[in-house]
C-alpha cells in the first residue's frame, strides 16, 4: 500500500492559471525552443548577477540564505514586461511574453545564484584560506599550515565548472516519480508557479482574478510586515520579532517561539497537515526532550563549556542524529522505488498504478479537473529527456571531474572522487525528497557527510583539505539536484516543457560558473573578508575547518553515545516508513514522516511552530468553508511567501549599504527589586 501525501494546493481543484471552463485545454503552449529567448537570457544574467551579490552578502555575514525563487519570477516578469511595453509604445512589434518564458527566466536565475551558495564561497572554500587557519591557531591539534589554499579566481572557477553540472543529470530520470507519482509539494516552486500564473491570467476569469487579488493583498501585507520587523531587528542576531519569546523565556532558550515569519506560516498553509505535524513532533522530541536530556549530562557525555558549534559537544548530537533520520527515510524510499521500478521492467503486465508510492488524489465530481491535470501531465512528459542521455552525461562529467579535481586538490585522490560520485545520486534523492516535503534544502548537511568520511579516510596528511574539497563535490550535486526538481515543479504547474526547464538549468548553471566567482572576487578584493572585526566575518569558515579537523581525528572523537543514538534513529526511520506502508490508509495517514521530523533536530523548533500555526489556520478554514479554503489557501500562502521573499532584496541592499535598523527590541528576565 502506498503512502498518500495530499496537497492543500490540489491542482485539479484549483485553476491556478485562472481559467474556468477548460482554459488550460484551450491555452496555446509554445514549443520548448520558443520558451527560451535571447531577451530572457539577458534578463537572467542581470538578475543572476544581482542575486549572486545578495547571496554572497548573506553568506559572508549570517550564513543563512532564504529561497529567492519568488523574487526571481517576479523581477523577471517586471523587467521583460517593462521592456516589451516600452518597445510597443515605440511602434515595434514584439513577441508576446508568455508564462513559460517567465518560468525559464526564473529557472536560469535560481540556477545561477544557487552556485553562489553551493559553491562554498562562505563555507568550505574560504575555510581553506590562511586567515581561517590563523583564526583557529597554529597550535590547534590537526590544524596544519600545509592545509592552506587561498582563494584564486582561476582555480575557483575551474572547480565550480567541473562539479556543478553533475547534479542536473543525477535525478533527471526520476522527475516523473518525484513530481507526478509522489506529488511532492515543493512549496517555493508551487508558490512561484502560482505567482507566475497570476501574472499571465486570461482576462475575464473570475476565480483567477479573485485569486490574484488575494495573492496581491497578502503579498503586500507580508512585505509591509517584513519591512516593519526590520526596524526593530537592530544589530546582531538577538533583536526583533524574530526573537520574540512567545511562550516564555524558558521555552525560548530551547527555540520554542513564534518568530512571526510569513514565509514559514505560508509553508504551513501549503504543505500537507501530516508534514507540518511531523515537523512539530520532531521539534518536540529533539528540543523538548532529547537535547535538554543530553545537556543535563554535560561534563559526563561531553565536556561542559564548549561553544555552540563545537562538534565534540551538543552540536555533534544535533547534526549526526538529523543526518541519521534523513538518511533512513530517504534511503528507504530510494530502495523502494528501485525495487518497484525493477519489478515493473521485469513484469510488463504490472499495472502502471502500482508504480507510484504516493496515491493520486483526483476530484471525481469534475471531469474538467481531470482534463486539466491530464493536460499538465501530457506537457510535462511530452519533451522527454532520455534516460540514456542523463546517464551518459553523468558518467562523462564524472570522468572529467575525477581527472580534474585531484589536480586542483592533490590530497583528494581520484578514487575518492569516484566513490563520491557513486554515492552522490542516492544523497541527491534524499535531499530532493526532503526539499519537496518541507522546502528545506539541506545540501550543507549532506556536504558534511562527504567531509567527515573523506577526511577520516585520508587521515592527518592532507585530510583537512581533502575533506573540504569533498564537501564541495557533495554539496554541489545534492543542491543542484534539489533546485532542478523544485523548478520542474514550477514548470509542471505553468505548463512549461521539462526539456526547456532542463536546458535553462544548464544555461543558468553555466552563467553561475562565471558570475558567482566574479561577484565573490569583488567582495574578496574590496573588503577584509573573514576578519572577526569586519562586516564580512564569514562565520562558517571556521566551523567547516574545525569539522574537517574533527573528521581527521575520527568519529571516535564524537561525544559519548552519539553513534549509538544515530543508529537508533536510523533504524527508527526505517521502521516508521515500513509501518506507514503495511498499515491501512486510515491509520497510516496519521503516522509521521521521519524526513520532516529530522529538519528541526538540526535547525531549531521556531520554524516548526510557525508551520504548525499555518496548518491550524488551514484546518479551521477548511472546517468553516472548505470551498474557500480550496480556492484561496494557495493564493494566501503564496502571497505570504512572496512578500517576505521580495523583502530580502531591499533588506540585503540596506545591509550592503551598511544601513542598520534603528531599534533593537530585546526581551530578557525582569530584574527583581
Amino acid at each position: 500500500m502506498g503512502t498518500e501525501i495530499s496537497e492543500p494546493l490540489i491542482i485539479d481543484k484549483e485553476n491556478i492559471d485562472g481559467g474556468g471552463g477548460g482554459a488550460i485545454e484551450l491555452e496555446h503552449v509554445p514549443e520548448w525552443k520558443d520558451q527560451i529567448t535571447i531577451r530572457g537570457l539577458v534578463v537572467s544574467a542581470l538578475l543572476g548577477t544581482l542575486f549572486c551579490i545578495i547571496t554572497h552578502k548573506l553568506n559572508l555575514t549570517v550564513g543563512i540564505i532564504p529561497s529567492l525563487n519568488v523574487g526571481a519570477g517576479l523581477l523577471g516578469f517586471f523587467f521583460v514586461k517593462s521592456w516589451t511595453g516600452f518597445l510597443t509604445k515605440l511602434g515595434f512589434q514584439v513577441t508576446p511574453f508568455t508564462k513559460q518564458e517567465n518560468t525559464v527566466i526564473q529557472t536560469c536565475v535560481v540556477a545561477c545564484y544557487g552556485l553562489a551558495f553551493s559553491g562554498g564561497f562562505g563555507s568550505y572554500m574560504i575555510a581553506m584560506d590562511e586567515r581561517t587557519y590563523q583564526l583557529i591557531g597554529s597550535d590547534y591539534p590537526g590544524n596544519r599550515a600545509e592545509d592552506i589554499k587561498n582563494p584564486g579566481l582561476g582555480w575557483m572557477t575551474g572547480f565550480i565548472i567541473v562539479v556543478s553540472f553533475l547534479g542536473l543529470f543525477s535525478l533527471t530520470p526520476l522527475r516523473k516519480v518525484m513530481i507526478l507519482d509522489y506529488k511532492l509539494t515543493y512549496p517555493s516552486g508551487t508558490a512561484t508557479a502560482m505567482l507566475i500564473n497570476s501574472f499571465h491570467t486570461h482576462s475575464g476569469a473570475e476565480l483567477a482574478g479573485k485569486q490574484v487579488k488575494c495573492l496581491g493583498k497578502y503579498l503586500s501585507i507580508s512585505f509591509v510586515w517584513s519591512c516593519f520587523k526590520w526596524f526593530f531587528s537592530g544589530i546582531g542576531d538577538s533583536c526583533g520579532f524574530d526573537n520574540f519569546p512567545s511562550f516564555g523565556l524558558m521555552l525560548f532558550k530551547n527555540t520554542f517561539y513564534f518568530d512571526f515569519s510569513p514565509t514559514y506560516v505560508g509553508c504551513g498553509l501549503i504543505c500537507p497537515h501530516i508534514v507540518n505535524c511531523s515537523v512539530l513532533l520532531g521539534a518536540i522530541i529533539s528540543w523538548g526532550v532529547l537535547w535538554p536530556f543530553i545537556s543535563a549530562h554535560a561534563g559526563d557525555w561531553y565536556p561542559s563549556g564548549l561553544e555552540s558549534n563545537n562538534f565534540k559537544g551538543l552540536y555533534g548530537y544535533k547534526v549526526f542524529i538529523a543526518i541519521a533520520l534523513i538518511l533512513g527515510d530517504g534511503l528507504y524510499n530510494l530502495i523502494k522505488i528501485v525495487y518497484i521500478t525493477a519489478k515493473e521492467m521485469c513484469n510488463k503486465s504490472t499495472q502502471q498504478s502500482k508504480l507510484p508510492i504516493v496515491n493520486e488524489v483526483i476530484d471525481d465530481e469534475s471531469s474538467k479537473g481531470l482534463a486539466e491535470q491530464r493536460k499538465r501531465d501530457e506537457i510535462f512528459l511530452k519533451d522527454r529527456i532520455p534516460t540514456w542521455f542523463a546517464a551518459s552525461g553523468y558518467v562523462a562529467l564524472a570522468a572529467i571531474s575525477t581527472a580534474t579535481i585531484p589536480i586542483i586538490f592533490p590530497p583528494l585522490k581520484w578514487y575518492l572522487v569516484l566513490v563520491s560520485y557513486i554515492i552522490a545520486p542516492a544523497l541527491a534523492f534524499c535531499n530532493s525528497y526532503g526539499t519537496g516535503l518541507t522546502d528545506w534544502n539541506l545540501s550543507s548537511t549532506y556536504g558534511k557527510i562527504g567531509l567527515f568520511i573523506i577526511a577520516s579516510l585520508v587521515g592527518s596528511d592532507g585530510g583537512v583539505m581533502a575533506g573540504l574539497a569533498a564537501c564541495g563535490v557533495m554539496m554541489s550535486i545534492v543542491s543542484t539536484a534539489a533546485d532542478l526538481m523544485q523548478d520542474f515543479k514550477t514548470g509542471y504547474l505553468t505548463l512549461s516543457s521539462a526539456k526547456s526547464m532542463f536546458v535553462s538549468q544548464l544555461l543558468g548553471t553555466a552563467m553561475g560558473c562565471v558570475i558567482a566567482p566574479l561577484t565573490f572576487w569583488m567582495f574578496w578584493t574590496a573588503f577584509d573578508v573573514g576578519s572577526p572585526d569586519g562586516p564580512y566575518k564569514a562565520p562558517y569558515a571556521v566551523i567547516f575547518r574545525e569539522m574537517a579537523i574533527l573528521g581527521v581525528e575520527g568519529f571516535s572523537e564524537l561525544p559519548k553515545h552519539c553513534l549509538a543514538l544515530c543508529v537508533g534513529f536510523f533504524v527508527g526511520a526505517l521502521l516508521v516508513n515500513l509501518l506507514r506502508d503495511v498499515t491501512p490508509k486510515k491509520i497510516s495517514q496519521f503516522i509521521p514522516i521521519p524526513m520532516a521530523m529530522a529538519v528541526p533536530f538540526y535547525i531549531g523548533a521556531y520554524f516548526a511552530v510557525d508551520m504548525f500555526v499555518g496548518t491550524v489556520i488551514l484546518y479551521i478554514w477548511e472546517r468553516i468553508n472548505e470551498k474557500d479554503a480550496e480556492d484561496y489557501a494557495g493564493a494566501v500562502a503564496s502571497g505570504l511567501i512572496c512578500g517576505d521573499g521580495i523583502w530580502t532584496i531591499p533588506s540585503a541592499v540596506l545591509s550592503i549599504m551598511r544601513i542598520d535598523p534603528p531599534i533593537c527590541m530585546y526581551f530578557g528576565p525582569s530584574l527583581s527589586s
